[in-house]
């Protein structure tokens, strides 16, 4: 079983015949990824990834001539949030925002909106998710995956490259790997996807690569605290040279007023139970320590 995505997963690709659009939408599908169709405004009626995946002129008439369920936005920063809602009002309860550079206050109602929906929206400034062996979504790499029984969570893309492979080489697969993203307003919280992870029996095992900046790290530590008791759990976290009032690479990787450091979230995640790494190629040692059997 996976998280979000799997083999019945009906993607729409929003941007599909732009250049990172199409070139990711390949991968995907040359991944297995199900994408039945694409959006761009004004190109319906095409064929496009030679010729396998129609392209439709909106997400509502994608959905009612492929029934998607699921969308990937890769549309400019200014036309993004538009683009989620206009997923939302087709139906469609699983969306991820590739998009980066997207104004925080332009995301606000953008992520209002979509929890009334119903829906979930992961992103934006995210790099989608793998459930090895069924399918993957966004930008991550599908060769690093191994099939497995370990659930991956991150704030950052690259990070979360790093800590698969090293978790592929020593033998440790995984369940599903999730980038929320490291804006400062995201659909998507470290809580929500350990709640996800705890409801899938086939995730045996909890990976959490988080950063400086906010809060998120220490409320999913403490809801771990109490509902992962017996699930081995490791976690890194980045930043932990950082200078206070110092962006770190992310716009929501930022210490303010004290708080959202490194120290504050190490001692969170410890306290309930997490083994924390001091890079993320010490995480499968640090799993198997935990007493990860998988």
């Amino acid at each position: 079983m996976s998280i979000l995505i799997g083999r019945e997963t009906r993607l729409v690709v929003h941007g599909i015949t732009g250049r990172e659009g199409e070139f990711h939408s390949r991968a995907m599908l040359e991944y297995g990824t199900n994408i039945v169709a694409g959006m761009t405004p004004g190109k319906g009626g095409q064929l496009t990834l030679d010729d396998k995946v129609p392209v439709f002129n909106t997400v509502e008439d994608a959905v009612a001539a492929t029934g998607a369920n699921t969308s990937c936005i890769f549309v400019p920063a200014s036309g993004a949030p538009d683009s989620i809602l206009e997923a939302v009002a087709s139906g469609i309860k699983t969306i991820f925002c590739i998009t980066e550079g997207i104004p925080a206050l332009d995301m606000i109602p953008v992520v209002e909106e979509v929890r009334l929906a119903g829906a979930r929206l992961i992103g934006a400034n995210c790099p989608g998710a793998t459930s090895p062996g069924r399918a993957k979504v966004g930008i991550i790499p599908g060769s690093i995956h191994r099939e497995g029984s370990v659930g991956v969570v991150s704030r950052s893309g690259t990070l979360t490259y790093e800590a698969v492979q090293a978790m592929t080489d020593a033998g440790i697969g995984q369940s599903t790997c999730i980038g929320i993203g490291g804006d400062p307003v995201i659909g998507t919280q470290f809580l929500d996807v350990l709640q996800l992870f705890a409801a899938d029996p086939e995730t045996n095992a909890i990976v959490l690569i988080g950063e400086i900046g906010g809060t998120a790290e220490e409320e999913a530590a403490t809801w771990a605290a109490e509902h992962l008791r017996d699930v081995p759990k490791v976690a890194f976290i980045a930043g932990r040279s950082a200078p206070e009032g110092k962006r770190m690479g992310h716009a929501g990787a930022i210490i303010s007023g004290g708080k959202g450091t490194a120290a504050s979230k190490v001692t969170a995640l410890e306290a309930a139970g997490f083994r924390v790494a001091g890079s993320p190629t010490e995480l499968p040692a640090l799993l198997r320590e935990a007493g990860y059997r998988g």
